[in-house]
This record gives structure tokens, C-alpha cells and sequence, in this order.
């Protein structure tokens, strides 16, 4: 799902860089308008959190591997806009530490886990919670399952537009290994969420949080 350094064309990255900078920007001037002293630490226990799963992979299929992207699961306890400052911090300190992204495609990056995940999963959440009935859980787990397959695509149409890999090759095989990683993705984000509710429930309702816990 990172990107590295030489994959993507300036015509592809420069482009998604600005579209990043802007999602992020707008993040963060939304999160300033809206932020108390109660969500600041929670913002950042849960970047450390994500932060530190992202290291953990578990094997797929053909020597392919899957860790937690963590989009919908911040979205559920921060709200869209806080999440998304959240894993644009994970990203860009992934990038910069372990270089785990190219310099050149982390606007690619930032885009597709950050902005594009973190709005998929709110747009998921904030449906789900009014249609889900007694299966609360379900609209985490298919946000978790659906931010991490729009991420894999939008990652094989910037690989295709480099030139990287045909279109008819890399999206095919990004969302088939992504759909099972997703599935792991939906599983993780319910049961982090429900180990968050166990341990703090006050932390899973901030304000601006989209799942409470009483919907886990």
C-alpha cells in the first residue's frame, strides 16, 4: 500500500500532492475549530496506537502481507477530521523514520490512507449507525474493509498512470490481495474498538467520534 520512492511519474505524484496538502490542510483547519482538551491526548494515543499496529504484518497469500491501516478505527473515536490529521501524522512518520513510502509519493500516500480512507470510513459509519439495528458492529467492520480496497485502488490507477504496471495487471491483483486484507482490517478495527470500550469507554466518545460504545 506505501508507495516507494521511483513508482509514480511528477505528471502522477506532484498532482497528489496538492490534492494531500489540501485534504490535510482542511483536516487540520477543521480540527482546530473543533478541538477541547479532551480529544488532544486521545488524538495521540490513538496516532501511537496505529502507529505501532502498522508494524505488525500477518502473511496473505503468494508471500503477500497485511498490517492495519487504521482509518476507519480512528475515524470511529476521533470523527473524520481528527483522524485524518492522526494517520497523516502515522504516514508521514512512517515515510520519514522508516521509510516506509517514498519522499516523492507520500502525497500519493497521504492521500489514499489519510484523506480517502478517512472519508470512506465516516461516510460508512455515519450510514451505518442509522441501519445497522442490533449488528452495531458491522458498519466498522465493512468501513475497515472498504477504506483499505478504495486505498488499493486509487494506489493501482496512480501505479497505472506512472506507468508502472498495466491498469488491466496491477488492479486486478491490488484488490484481490487488499479485499482479503480488508477483511482482517474490518475484523481488527472491531475488536481494537471494543478493547478500547473495555478498558476507557470515555475514550470512544469524544466528541466528534462517530462509534460510540455502546454501538460496538
Amino acid at each position: 500500500m506505501h508507495i516507494p520512492s521511483g513508482f509514480l511519474e511528477p505528471g502522477v505524484w506532484a498532482p497528489m500532492g496538492v490534492l494531500a496538502a489540501a485534504g490535510a490542510g482542511y483536516a487540520i483547519k477543521k480540527t482546530g475549530e473543533e478541538l477541547d482538551e479532551r480529544r488532544t491526548p486521545v488524538m495521540g494515543v490513538m496516532a501511537a496506537f496505529i502507529f505501532a499496529a502498522q508494524m505488525v504484518n500477518f502473511p496473505v497469500f503468494g508471500g503477500t502481507s497485511g498490517h492495519l491501516m487504521g482509518s476507519a478505527l480512528a475515524v470511529a473515536v476521533l470523527g473524520v477530521w481528527p483522524a485524518t490529521v492522526a494517520m497523516t501524522a502515522v504516514v508521514l512518520m512512517q515515510a520519514l523514520l522508516f521509510q516506509d513510502g517514498g519522499i516523492e509519493a507520500l502525497g500519493a500516500n497521504v492521500f489514499n490512507m489519510a484523506v480517502l480512507g478517512c472519508l470512506v470510513s465516516g461516510g460508512v459509519l455515519a450510514i451505518g449507525r442509522r441501519f445497522a439495528g442490533r449488528l452495531r458492529h458491522l458498519p466498522l467492520a465493512f468501513a475497515g474493509w472498504l477504506s483499505v480496497v478504495a486505498a488499493a485502488v486509487f494506489c493501482a490507477i496512480e501505479l497505472a498512470l506512472s506507468g508502472t504496471s498495466p491498469l488491466g495487471v496491477v488492479l486486478p491483483a491490488m484488490f484481490a490481495v487488499h479485499a482479503v486484507i480488508g477483511v482482517f482490517e474490518g475484523l481488527v478495527s472491531v475488536v481494537a474498538f471494543r478493547f478500547i470500550c473495555s478498558v476507557n469507554p470515555r475514550i470512544a466518545a469524544v466528541k466528534g467520534g462517530v462509534n460510540r460504545c455502546e454501538d460496538s
